[in-house]
């Protein structure tokens, strides 16, 4: 323990931004400790809230999420000790951990990312009314809170007026931020120790899953890894290969590597931005054309967007069963039997359940297949649609508080569609998109 003060330094909070490039908070955190001539220190916090139970009776973070971050995590730390510097991972309630760290650190600011969810605003206001001084950075959408036509307030919920409002006259994106090149010193080795010794850093999780050779994203396969390094590789291949032409022929396809982007898993943990996404199908257009494919793939990233800004106007409405329409009526029972036929496989539909193995031996199903899982616990089952949210976060490797949210409340009939409550046919379903059936097959053990 120090008996002299310490010159304050910075910790940086990684959250969903495990990358380097586009890093607007980390930058800020770099700019504060210089102007400081204080250290940084990187750091992340295992949430051991996520490993919890859920009120739905199974663990908030399944097994594919947790190998798909630890992956994220491996990568972020081998660019950080590249840079000279390192990641330091703690386990705990992060708001506990970090006030810890900020008083051992001569009461060190704390910078991260902002996010506008419910859960992770406490985390940032418990971490203030600790004492510490936390500094957050929007950088998450396309646009800037300054380069939106309205304040996030009035934005129109529904999404097809906010894309209108926002392409005219002219859509203006951030753009994204210099990549990390340098990073101030680490604190003296003393104070590091006292760190550790508080808090003993995190070994990481061995996880051995098996890889399922059926799966449209193989993240165990190289090409699929997590973090930043693949992300960029993989954007810069589906780029060259001409796959934006075809996105919206190919969007509703239910297997293979090759029907959708599949930025999504480290769009997710922010392994990649989504400003660069953006950029990247910017320049493709500017070098091969545009057309309705590459427009959409804009407009996939722009729904991306509008959850988030949902999530400022409305948060902790949207995490409520009746959303953004408590007048409406809506399903207050939970069949718990139908629920776990649900998400076992096991409903006796084979167009549903084919699905449903993808997801639980993958991590990953496709949107066209999500929507149908999705629909048929609210409307053919009648179960409450915040358990069927709740399984979706613990399993889907591209689990994104804001979209996952979102588009659950979107089919349940509580969110912004301006029709109400949405169902899928699954039979219908399966005839237009699994025609010969040979998703079905492939997903039928």
């Amino acid at each position: 323990m120090h008996t002299t003060p310490l010159k304050p330094s910075v910790i940086y909070w990684f959250r969903n931004d495990l990358r380097l490039h586009d890093a607007a908070a980390l930058n800020q955190a770099i700019a504060l400790a210089e102007q400081q001539q204080s250290s940084l220190l990187p750091v992340f916090v295992h949430d051991t809230a996520l490993e919890a139970m859920t009120p739905w009776g199974f663990v908030r973070t399944g097994a594919h999420r947790q190998a798909w971050l630890r992956m994220a995590i491996d990568d972020v730390s081998k660019q950080l000790s590249s840079l000279g510097s390192q990641l330091l991972e703690f386990s705990g309630d992060p708001a506990t951990v970090l006030t810890s760290l900020s008083k051992q650190l001569g009461h060190a600011t704390v910078v991260c990312e902002e996010i506008a969810a419910p859960y992770e605003q406490v985390q940032i206001d418990t971490l203030r009314r600790s004492g510490v001084q936390v500094q957050t950075h929007w950088q998450s959408t396309l646009m800037s809170r300054q380069d939106l036509p309205a304040s996030p307030e009035n934005l129109p919920d529904q999404f097809t007026k906010f894309r209108q409002l926002v392409e005219k006259p002219q859509f203006k994106t951030a753009a994204p931020a210099p990549s990390v090149q340098r990073l101030p010193k680490l604190p003296e080795k003393s104070d590091l120790d006292a760190v550790k010794a508080l808090w003993p850093i995190t070994q990481p999780l061995e996880l051995s899953i098996t890889p399922d050779s059926r799966a449209a994203f193989p993240y165990k396969q190289a090409n699929f890894h997590g973090g930043e390094h693949c992300a960029l590789q993989h954007v810069q291949r589906y780029c060259e290969r001409l796959l934006p032409h075809t996105y919206k022929v190919t969007r509703n396809g239910l297997q293979g590597a090759d029907y959708s982007t599949k930025w999504s898993p480290w769009l997710a943990t922010g392994a990649l931005s989504a400003r660069t996404a953006w950029q990247a199908i910017q320049h493709f257009e500017s070098q091969h054309g545009a057309n309705d494919s590459t427009y959409w793939i804009g407009f996939e990233l722009l729904w991306r967007d509008h959850f988030r800004w949902l999530h400022v106007k409305h948060g902790s409405r949207l995490y409520k069963q009746t959303g953004l329409w408590p007048a409406l009526k809506t399903n207050t029972q939970h069949d718990t039997a139908k629920f776990e036929a649900w998400r076992s496989a096991r409903t006796g539909h084979p167009f549903i359940d084919a699905g449903m193995r993808e997801l639980n031996a993958t991590g990953y199903t496709s949107n066209r297949m999500r929507q149908n899982l999705a629909s048929f616990l609210i409307h053919d089952l009648g179960c409450d649609w915040r358990a069927g949210a709740a399984w979706f976060e613990a399993q889907l490797i591209d689990y994104d508080v804001y979209s996952n949210q979102g588009n659950w409340l979107y089919l349940s009939g509580q969110g912004t569609d301006p029709r109400g409550s949405r169902r899928f046919n699954p039979d219908k379903q399966a005839h237009d998109y699994d025609p010969d059936g040979a998703y079905q097959r492939l997903w039928s053990a």
